[in-house]
This record gives structure tokens, sequence and C-alpha cells, in this order.
């Protein structure tokens, strides 16, 4: 099997640095084929479905040509949504974490006022969607014709939603000589005819073809967890699920290596795959863990190729995947002939969105699972040494004890000496030292949008003093805070919503006037 790393792709040293860092070990199918057609300036037609990697396999080739004396726009990126503008925004910001470009997302439902003030300090890519381009074109605050780059994204669910004569507006006064990239899922007659009026004849088309999305005998669920903790919520989920023999898959070869030490530190049997190691090595672990001598194997997607282990119970996405591919591919390694599994993933509030694309794009339900609680955990501990006392009372082979609890007898009650030795039997089997009861995101949440964020120098510990003072709304009413440039979200508690919209009203924060809705996916 061809060995493919994005070093071959001759994408710029700042680049490759930031893909690095953001734990990519090699191109996806899209990335793969895209990359070298686009570095080499040719217009391209990517067929290909959400999910597949796309906002790399065009950021990172326009990145890579980079000018140094830049005048105007450089770049425009055309989307159906807000979410979608603003995930790919976002993607683009890490890809370019080593790059003199400033990325904006321009999309309606916020304020064009604060649009227009970062567009006249200048901007060198937009990523925005139709109708809030166009209507800064026709404001003549936005000037795309000197674009080097112009991209459609999800070009079929923009005809969809009617904005086929709004693109055709956008591109008609763009530069000639402008490089244009279309992706789309599928090709109706419309896209076809704005690929051949807006493209150069000589384009490439490249189709990555739709595998299969069938996981039979899969159980899917989600854990929404709390970044900072992510590795005690997988104690929790270990601890009350017992998997037999799982496959726990990290994003980098870093990330394994520090799981696995984690892990061991608390007792459990466990090593890891990745890149670094050599072929002894990982055949090595491999015969390890296909012998049951290990219980769990942490891996990146890289080195879990070629694991053919039929009696894989579980397998845990640690590390939230990169593409719909690698998510189909890891939790395939479960549920193999003929027999059950269960894919269990780690998301918190930012991966939720690509997980519900997931859910959508391969039409299989993924069920939200709450992390389990301490309660949760001594419920499943006791009911395991339950079962464990009741087998070695009926197995007759703790007779050579009895003289000693005998003697016990005579100090304390046999009720408190077989409690005391369940006790220290409990403390044996769980792994963590647990705290808290709950560190769930838990259940009776609501996601909401506030209007402020970090160029209003506001912080999560402001925000939150900010709540207090004006709503009433205390730490423990909130769960997930999230702090983006121009706005924020948090997960407040459903019987504050109304107090925390009530109380925001007309309220301002660091002078400017603050907006509290409730956030739900708009189109």
């Amino acid at each position: 099997m061809e060995n493919k790393n994005f070093e071959q792709l001759e994408l710029s040293k700042k680049v490759l640095r930031a893909i690095e860092d953001m734990g990519f070990e090699e191109p996806s199918k899209i990335q793969w084929d895209a990359i070298p057609t686009l570095l080499e300036g040719k217009d391209l037609i990517g067929q290909a479905q959400t999910g597949t990697g796309k906002t790399l396999a065009f950021g990172a080739p326009i990145l890579s040509k980079e000018r140094e004396n830049k005048k105007g726009i450089d770049c425009l990126i055309l989307t159906p949504t807000r979410e979608l503008a603003i995930q790919i925004n976002d993607e683009l910001v890490r890809i370019a974490k080593y790059c003199n470009v400033k990325v904006l997302p321009v999309y309606g439902g916020q304020p064009i006022e604060r649009q227009i003030t970062a567009l006249r300090k200048g901007i060198d890519i937009v990523v925005g969607t139709p109708g809030r381009t166009l209507d800064l074109i026709r404001r003549k605050i936005a000037d795309f014709s000197n674009i080097r780059f112009a991209v459609l994204d999800e070009a079929d669910e923009m005809l969809d939603m009617g904005f086929i004569e709004d693109i055709e507006e956008i591109l008609k006064d763009t530069s000639p000589n402008k490089q244009t990239i279309l992706f789309s899922a599928t090709m109706p007659d419309p896209i076809r005819k704005l690929a051949k009026k807006f493209m150069k004849p000589d384009m490439t088309q490249i189709t990555v073809q739709k595998k299969s999305m069938m996981v039979p005998n899969i159980s899917q669920y989600y854990y929404e967890i709390k970044q900072r903790n992510r590795f005690e919520s997988l104690c929790r989920i270990l601890d009350v699920e017992e998997p037999s023999s799982a496959i726990i898959f990290c994003k980098t070869k870093k990330g394994v290596d520090e799981l696995v030490e984690a892990m061991q530190i608390r007792g459990y049997h466990v090593e890891g795959m990745h890149g670094d190691m050599n072929q002894n090595q990982r055949m090595n672990t491999l015969r390890k863990f296909k012998e049951g001598n290990l219980e769990f194997l942490a891996a990146t997607d890289v080195a879990s190729r070629g694991i053919d282990v039929e009696n894989i119970s579980h397998v845990i996405n640690y590390d939230f995947p990169q593409d719909i591919e690698s998510y189909i591919h890891r939790i395939g390694r479960t549920g193999r002939a003929n027999k059950e599994g269960s894919a269990f993933s780690l998301v918190t509030a930012r991966e939720y969105v690509n997980l519900k694309q997931i859910e959508r794009i391969t039409g299989a339900k993924i069920l939200r699972k709450e992390i389990p609680t301490v309660d949760d955990i001594f419920q499943a501990k006791y009911r395991s040494l339950l079962n464990d006392v009741k087998g070695t009372l009926e197995k007759d082979k703790f007779k050579r004890f009895v003289p000693l609890v005998t003697e016990l007898d005579e100090e304390y009650s046999l009720v408190d000496v077989a409690a005391a030795l369940m006790h220290i039997l409990y403390q044996k089997k769980i792994s963590f030292d647990y705290v808290e009861n709950n560190i769930g995101t838990g259940t009776g949440y609501t996601r909401m949008f506030l209007s402020v964020g970090k160029k209003d120098r506001v912080n999560p510990g402001l925000l939150l003093r900010f709540l207090q003072d004006t709503a009433k709304i205390n730490k423990e009413h909130i769960g997930t805070v999230d702090v983006y440039d121009k706005f924020s979200f948090i997960d407040l508690k459903d019987n504050k919503v109304k107090s925390l919209i009530k109380g925001c009203a007309n309220k301002k924060l660091n002078g400017r006037k603050i907006r509290v809705e409730i956030s739900t996916p708009k189109r």
C-alpha cells in the first residue's frame, strides 16, 4: 500500500507546519488528488461528499501561494450557510497559522457594520454566503475584481437554496485570470453550465467515489464532553462499559504516547501504535492485542491499517476524526464476523456539527450517551463485585479464609467486614480518583448565541461575570463556554434561558450592545 504524506505534495513549509500542528498524518483522497492540480494553477471541479476534507484540499494550496505584496482581497470562498462559513473560516485560520493572512467570514444574521469595518482594514480571504457577499458588493464595500482564487463549496446546496443567480452576479465582475475551484456532491445541469461559463476550458475534474457508508452490527454513540475533562471522561466510560477489547483512536502520535502513559499509570493494560514505531514494535504490540494480553490498543489512523482482529468489542474515538472516511474506517474495526460491536465518540461542543454531518451523510443514528457519574460507576462495579463474590461462593474455594474471618467476628460485625473487603476491591477496580459526581454537560442545556467575542475584549471570565450581574446566571447554570473572535456560545440550563434573554435585553458589554438568541442551524 502506498505510503502517502503531506510532504510529498510540495506545499509551503508554513502550511506543512500548520498541518502537522493540526495532527493530520496523511492526506484524504480528495486532498491527495486535488492539491497537486491546484498548485499547478489549474481550475478544478471536485465531486466529493461533505466531510471528506475539502477545506484543507483547497485551503492548503491557496495559502501555499501566499503573495508578499498583497493588494486587496486575494480569495473569495462562497458557501451556502453561515454555519459552514464559520466552519471553513475556523479551519483556514488553523491552516494559515504561520502565514501572514487575514480571513473574514461574512454572512447574514450578524450586523453588517462589523464586517464592513473589518473589510476596510484589509482582508486577504473572504468566506461568505452569497446573499451577504452580494450585499457587500452592491454597497461597494467588497471588491473582488482582482482576486486570484474563487472557490464555490457545496455548489449543489447553493443551487437548491436558490443562490445560482447571486453566484453568477458575484462571479461576473471577478478577474478572468483567477483560478476557480468548484466542489459539489452532485453535478446537476445548472452546476455544469455554471462551471462551463466561469471556468477555463482546460479545467480538471476529479471524483471521489462515495464509499459504502453501511456499518452493520455496530451501535454508534457519542458523549458530549468538556475538553478539559477528556481523559477523565474516557476513564468513566471504561469503568462503566468495561470493554473486553477496544481500539482507542487518537489524532496524533504524541497523543497516543500521552494517552498510553496516562492509562498505564492507572492500571490499564494498554499499548500504543503509530508511525514512529518500527515494524517489529508494531507487530509485537498487535500480537499481544490479538492474543488478549492487552485490553486496549491506542492508535493513530495510519497505524491502524491492517489491523484485522475479529473480537474487538469497542472502538473509541478519543479524538474525533478529520473526515467521514476516517470515521467509517475506524468504527469498521469492530462488529466483524457478524458479531455485535459498539463505537463511542468523545465530542466537544465545537465538534458536534461534524458529528451531525457524519450522521446525515451515512444515514446512521449516532445516539447520545451521558458521561457516567460516580454513582453510575459505583453501581456498575457493585454488580461486577457481586458477581465475583457469588462466583467464589459457588466454587467453594474460600474455606481457608474462614478462620481469619472468624477472628474478625470477635471484634467487628461480619457485615461490616464484608463491606470493608468490597470497598478494597472497589478501589482496585476503578481507574481514576474521581472527585465530582457528574462532569458531563448533561441533559437540560440549551445552546445560546451571544453577539460579542474576543474582538470586543471579552473572555470567559468576563462573560460569566456579566451574565451574573445582568441576568443572575451563575457558574452552576452554565456548561461549555466558547468565545470566538466576533461571537460566543454557551450551554445554559433550560430553566435559565428566559432569564438570560430578558436580563441581557438592551445591555452593553465593553461598550457593545449584546444580542442573545437560542442557537439553531440556519440555512
